[in-house]
Formats: C-alpha cells, structure tokens, sequence
C-alpha cells in the first residue's frame, strides 16, 4: 500500500507535495488533518463486516459501540499532537479486532526555535543537537539519510503511563527527517509497539527491524 500525505517540503529547488511509505496492506492510514472521519468510518465499517453471522444480536450493538470508542480514543490521542498521519494494523489479531499495541505516528515540526534575523542553523548542527541532547534514558542514536536527506535515528523504550493512556511499557522508535531546502524544519515518523506484552522481546525486536525496513522505502513527493 502506498500512502501520501500533502506537506510543503523542498528538495533540491523542486516543490514537494508530501511524502511516500509503502506499507503492507493490513496497515490503514488515517489522515489526521482532514479526510478523518471519513477514514474512519471506512475501517470501521470493514471491521463490522467480519462480526460473525450468528452473533447474538444483543451483543452486537455493545460491540460496536466499544470498538468505535476504543479506535477513535486512538485516533483522539494523535489528533491531540498536532500530527498529519496515523498508521495502524487494521487486521485481527486473536480475539482483538485492531491490533492496538503498534502504530507509526507521522508528524512535522520546527527545531530548534532560532532568531528569525539570526544565520540559518544548518541542518547538520541541528544534527548535533539532537545527539547530544536526548531526552530518553538509555536511548540509542545514530545520523544517517534518508532519501538523500540528513536524518536522526531514536531508539528508547518507554515506561508505562497509565495516567496518559499507557498501560505497559512501550519500544519506540523515531526518524528525524531534516526537510531538504529548509533545514529548520523536520519530518518525524514515530513507531511504538508494546511487542507481545514486553517491549524488550523478540517480537518488539522484529517490530523494530521491520518499521526501519518501512523508513527505506520512504520518498519525498514532488509536483
């Protein structure tokens, strides 16, 4: 599945109009800055296809109700970042309808804040800063690029937050994607995943391996 997304992004002189990730189809995108609700419907109404025919019906109304609530609290939550993209497992798991313990959550912003008639920091020392200024214990980060653009790798795990919505802890994951022709913006693609109930298993491990495989595939779009 290929996924796009409007954004301003420049590279090389060319305008772009947004981004590519190519996903497998058991991930949905949801668009988070408009084309929401109807994204939304669309996912739900495929998972309620799958209720089995001879459900009882009293348990069917209760049913959707409780699925509708949980996906769009998700959807909340990611809304409430400020994000343009979320991507989840739409594809039953067992006895869950959604697979809620992974997701990627696509977002743009602005770092750092600099003196708009000061020199433009170059987006290699922004580079720096982000290395040297990591916020997450016992995180690993490395710098690379990505489509030809400078990038910064975050791996952490995060405690749980039952306060925020967390029950467990979670393996995290961000590319910091220096936009090119404006290297005080970045792109960032953040992948969470709780594993098979430990963010430190085997599962949380080829989680990881899988989403850096997704970032290889990631392409500006350009008009």
């Amino acid at each position: 599945m290929t996924s796009e997304q409007s954004a301003t992004m420049d590279r090389e002189g060319a305008p772009a109009t947004g981004y590519r990730l190519l996903l497998p189809s058991q991930w949905a995108q949801i668009p988070l800055r408009q084309g929401t609700e109807e994204a939304i419907e669309g996912i739900l109404r495929a998972a309620y296809t799958r209720i089995p025919a001879d459900a009882p019906p009293d348990k069917i109304g209760p049913y959707k109700r409780e699925l509708a609530r949980r996906f769009r609290a998700v959807v909340a939550g990611a809304q409430e970042r400020n994000a343009l993209d979320l991507y989840l497992p739409v594809e039953p798991v067992g006895d869950e309808e959604f697979n809620l313990g992974a997701s990627i959550l696509v977002t743009e912003t602005t770092l750092p804040v600099r003196n708009p008639h000061g020199p433009r920091t170059p987006a290699a020392e922004i580079a720096v800063q982000l290395l040297t200024n990591n916020g997450a214990e016992g995180g690993d980060l490395s710098s690379g690029e990505v489509d030809g653009a400078l990038a910064v790798r975050r791996e952490h795990v995060a405690a749980a937050a039952p306060d925020r919505g967390a029950p467990s802890g979670s393996r995290r994951v961000e590319y910091m994607v220096s936009v090119p022709g404006d290297p005080d913006r970045w792109f960032i693609a953040a992948f969470s995943t709780v594993g098979g109930g430990d963010p430190r298993d085997d599962l949380a491990e080829a989680l990881v391996e899988w989403f850096d495989a997704v970032m290889a595939t990631f392409r500006w779009r350009h008009a």
